[in-house]
């Protein structure tokens, strides 16, 4: 007898029960799901019987990740952005590509056996950050506005530029990998990334066409209206994939063109999405704890902790520090903002890709290193995120700086997902969402 789906479901139902607590304390949602994958996974009771393999897991948690993108991007007001988007421009344009370099030459440092192309593809999967994880730091109002807003976006935004880097990587380590198709590593880069913005403009426009001219003439029936951003999700990702491209490009360009034609967040619309994301997100690290971590801890050497110890700390942190010369911020600032970049859910659907598509010789280094790098994340990430945000903002007041570190003129780049939305009840009703002044322009769809 196959337990699996009744142990999945059971494991949702427990930590759903449970999980306004989990949300204050150091056992994060993530964290619960990971342990319980550990506890009922084949290296204890055996009740998970999917394998490392199964197109299940790569399925599921990309389902996850494609929704997770299009809502984060949903989420960014990109007018706002180019106003006050200084601290993600910095993580982004200097902070990643010195964390993707420091990362290449820990990897290649610490494993000998790696080529160089295999330490960048260990440096690209582990590049993202997953703000979920630290879902405490990006969530308290202890800690300056700023900084929220500069990690949230950084965590929405990475996941879909490190997209194309890591098939780039992968193509020019394994010629005869499937992601290349017999493609070069610069014709790679270059459909996957136009291919995807393609099939994400497509889709992002005929989302907001749906959403703002059905809408507008009253056709959309109210329990319909959440079902068409996870339509588009997944339009923009079939269309995208059909050319050839990336279709989680295709997914965050989607999100971005919908936002950017709404002109409003789509905070009510996009609530069921970023919902059924969180969950198959939640899903996912069950089975990562069930099914891909155990064989790396059984694999795990002195090397392998000392890689995942760097890539959390000094292939963060430093670049990180770099890349905040001049922002104003001080040592506990910086210090903060290079701690809190926590490995998650894209590095996950990274190293299944990897291990589907490609026959590289150090594949099952690559891949044990990833995992054990995300594990270590979620446990001290989701341990320490709640603490260090209530010490930095007891250290704030203790040590008020003028604005230019406090934040406190700080634009609205984006909300904290699913956050806004839940501070009253859902309803979904038209003529019951919030209006601007100028309603006809500002919310299109909400008129009858």
């Amino acid at each position: 007898m196959d337990w699996s789906l009744a142990i999945v479901a059971t494991a949702v139902l427990g930590v759903a029960a449970f999980s306004a607590r989990l949300s204050d304390s150091p056992v994060t949602p993530p964290l619960a799901f990971m342990l319980l994958g550990l506890l009922v996974g084949g290296e204890v009771l055996g009740g998970v019987e999917f394998s490392s393999t199964d197109a299940t897991v790569r399925t599921l948690a990309e389902a996850a990740l494609t929704l997770v993108l299009f809502t984060d991007a949903a989420r960014i007001d990109l007018r706002a952005l180019r106003r006050g988007g200084g601290v993600p421009a910095r993580l982004l344009g200097v902070g990643l590509p010195l964390t993707i370099v420091a990362g290449t030459a820990a990897a290649a440092l610490c494993f000998g056996d790696l080529t160089l192309g295999e330490a960048a593809i260990v440096a690209v999967i582990l590049a993202p950050t997953d703000a979920a994880l630290g879902q405490a730091v990006v969530t308290s109002r202890a800690i300056p506005t700023r900084w929220r807003q500069g990690l949230n976006v950084e965590s929405g935004l990475n996941d879909g530029i490190c997209v194309p880097l890591l098939f780039a990587a992968v193509a020019a380590a394994d010629v005869e990998s499937h992601i290349s198709g017999g493609r070069g590593p610069g014709t790679l880069l270059l459909e996957e990334i136009g291919y995807g913005a393609l099939g994400g403009i497509v889709a992002g426009c005929l989302v907001a066409l749906v959403v703002v001219q059905a809408g507008r003439r009253g056709l959309i029936d109210d329990l319909w209206r959440q079902i068409v951003p996870a339509a588009g999700a997944a339009l923009a990702y079939g269309i995208a994939v059909a050319l050839q491209g990336s279709g989680f490009i295709a997914a965050f360009v989607a999100g971005l063109v919908f936002r950017g034609l709404a002109r409003e967040d789509p905070v009510r619309i996009d609530l069921l999405s970023e919902q059924v994301g969180d969950a198959l997100g939640g899903v996912t690290f069950l089975l990562f704890g069930a099914i891909l971590l155990p064989p790396a801890l059984s694999a795990i050497t002195p090397t392998l902790v000392i890689y995942a110890v760097l890539s959390l700390t000094v292939v963060r942190m430093v670049p990180v520090a770099i890349s905040m010369l001049g922002t104003g911020a001080r040592a506990p600032t910086v210090a903060l903002l290079g701690w809190f970049g926590p490995r998650g859910l894209a590095s996950i659907v990274f190293a299944l890709i990897v291990v589907e598509e490609s026959h590289l010789p150090g594949q099952e280094l690559i891949v044990t290193a990833v995992y054990l790098t995300v594990g270590l994340s979620v446990i001290l990430h989701g341990v320490s995120a709640a603490p260090l945000a209530h010490r930095y903002g007891a250290w704030l007041a203790a040590n008020p700086k003028p604005a230019e570190e406090s934040g406190e003129h700080a634009v609205e780049l984006t909300r904290v997902r699913g956050a806004a939305a839940r501070r009253e009840p859902l309803d979904l009703r038209p003529d019951t969402l919030p209006r601007s002044p100028d309603e006809d322009e500002a919310r299109p769809w909400c008129r009858n």
